[in-house]
């Protein structure tokens, strides 16, 4: 019997997952592995590659080819991973540092400061189509470059997750367009290839050979190697793609493809992406490639959403049995009435990224009263991630996107309560798919689409919708003079936080 089974790894901040799927969509197995994410100061966010990245990867494949299943029946295998991230590697391959992570990680400030004076910010955004932000891997590069002159000398290839994962199966290094567009100023968007027209102020020279080669997500990278097969069980020869990141194999696997089509990932931090026809650039957001050759994405994203109702669980609700915490705090705030009676939360807790772009930005608790509980903090944590979500859909909307229709997927879409005070507070219908594994299902498929075993029609088949959360207009009005004090919350309060951001 020839392989037709289809393997997808997804490596997220917190967790990854695999999924073992029939060419019709059906999962056969799936396999979780947790994971934690090292901050050595304050802005920083760094994971070991191989000791959480593949070592995931070896175990995830270990579990779902036990037993009745092998390598010999896998006929496709595709890898997604947080991103974009910068990671250094040796002449021989092997990572000088762990990986700097994306924009949770605001390390190289003075390193975008640094570059908008010597190219200036019109000619990045006009060359780049976007603003540099934390998001963007050339700050991080020339940071390296900058603060780790010893590592630097002795960098060959600078990678990202995903397209480490994707070499350590195949031996070669190709990193996804999606993921390159955020490598900036380094990767022309016109002409889809890296580019030597900014390559001193980021690199030091005009060398690109540090560089991966170029591909889109569903096309193959290569097949498993003798040494990869030996490490993980997979068939040598095994088809492999050149997979993407986490984020865009998530909107995948939840049928996010068409232009209008805006996917909400309620994750440890909250990503959009918005397929288009064509390119709207705008410094608020970030104009990148998509999943497919010739597609558009605008992309967005907030600093922390998830990681702040894990931090707010982790310190507030330590009386709860472990795994009952959070089931107890969703109960808790769907009995508080919306606007938890006067609280405001800036959701900013490690910066933030789109719209506002301000790494320096922090979390606010106003309106505390001795009447707020626990409850009421947590409904207001919900809450300030709504109104944020609100903000980017509108910046989408102020600079001529066209959002049709709204997909909610991630583990924060599996909670009803926080999906319905989102729409509530924008306003917006949101689309919740049969099936919401995330994003290694999306992998499986590009998995499928690399081997020859599917094409992207046959996404119609595996993506079915399930419900419809559609906003409640009775809360509309309460929820609009509320956003409103959010937006004036933040820019009331932004010289104070940053004052005090500098006293860490």
């Amino acid at each position: 019997m020839s392989p037709e089974l289809l393997l997808g790894i997804d490596v997220g901040t917190y967790s990854s997952k695999g999924v073992l799927v029939t060419p019709a969509g059906k999962i056969l197995r799936q396999h979780v592995v947790p994971h934690t994410v090292s901050f050595p100061a304050p802005g920083y966010a760094e994971q070991d590659a191989d000791a959480v990245w593949w070592a995931d990867v070896q175990v995830i494949i270990a579990a779902l080819l036990s037993g009745e299943y092998s390598g010999a029946d896998v006929a496709g295998v595709a890898l997604s991973a947080i991103g974009p991230t910068l990671l250094p590697l040796d002449s021989a391959g092997r990572p000088l540092r762990p990986g700097i992570l994306y924009g949770v990680d605001s390390r190289a400030q003075v390193q975008i400061e640094a570059l908008e004076v010597e190219i200036g910010t019109d000619a990045i955004f006009a060359h780049s189509g976007m603003s540099l932000t934390s998001q963007a891997i050339g700050p991080k590069i020339r940071w390296l470059r900058e603060q780790e002159p010893t590592i630097w000398a002795q960098t060959a290839t600078l990678t990202t997750a995903s397209a480490y994962l994707t070499y350590r199966l195949t031996g070669r290094h190709i990193m996804d367009h999606h993921t390159a567009s955020h490598s900036m100023p380094l990767y022309d968007p016109a002409s889809r290839q890296w580019t030597p027209k900014f390559a001193v102020p980021v690199l030091g020279d005009s060398d690109l050979s540090r560089l991966p080669e170029l591909g889109w997500s569903d096309e193959r990278a290569g097949t498993v190697t003798a040494e990869a097969a030996r490490l993980t069980g997979l068939r040598e020869g095994t088809p492999v793609a050149v997979g993407a990141v986490d984020a865009l194999s998530e909107a995948l696997s939840v049928g996010v493809v068409n232009p209008g089509d805006l996917m909400i990932m309620y994750g440890s931090t909250t990503f959009f992406i918005l397929v288009q026809d064509a390119p709207t650039p705008d410094s608020r957001v970030w104009t990148v490639g998509g999943a497919f050759v010739g597609q558009h994405n605008l992309a967005a994203g907030m600093g922390t959403t998830g990681s702040l109702t894990r931090w707010f669980t982790d310190e507030f609700a330590r009386d709860q049995p472990t795994g009952e915490a959070y089931d107890t705090l969703f109960a808790g705030a769907d009995a508080i009435a919306p606007g938890s009676d006067g609280l405001l939360v800036l959701p900013y807790f490690s910066g933030e990224r789109t719209p506002i772009n301000d790494p320096h930005a922090r979390g606010v608790f106003a309106g505390m009263s001795l009447t707020h509980t626990r409850d009421h903090l947590f409904r207001a944590v919900l809450e300030g991630v709504g109104y944020g979500i609100r903000h980017n859909i509108e910046a989408f909307r102020d600079l001529g996107a066209d959002v049709r229709r709204v997909v909610a997927v991630g583990g924060g879409a599996k909670t009803r309560t926080w999906l319905q005070i989102v729409s509530d507070i924008s306003g917006e219908a949101q689309h919740l798919p049969e099936t919401t594994v995330g994003a290694s299902y999306g992998d499986a498929f590009l998995a499928g689409i690399a081997a020859g075993v599917l094409t992207r029609a046959d996404l119609d088949s595996w993506v079915r919708p399930a419900d419809i959360i559609q906003p409640n207009a009775a809360q509309k009005p309460e929820y609009d003079r509320l956003y409103g004090l959010y937006r004036d919350l933040y820019t009331g309060t932004k010289d104070v936080l940053h004052a005090l951001r500098g006293q860490r």
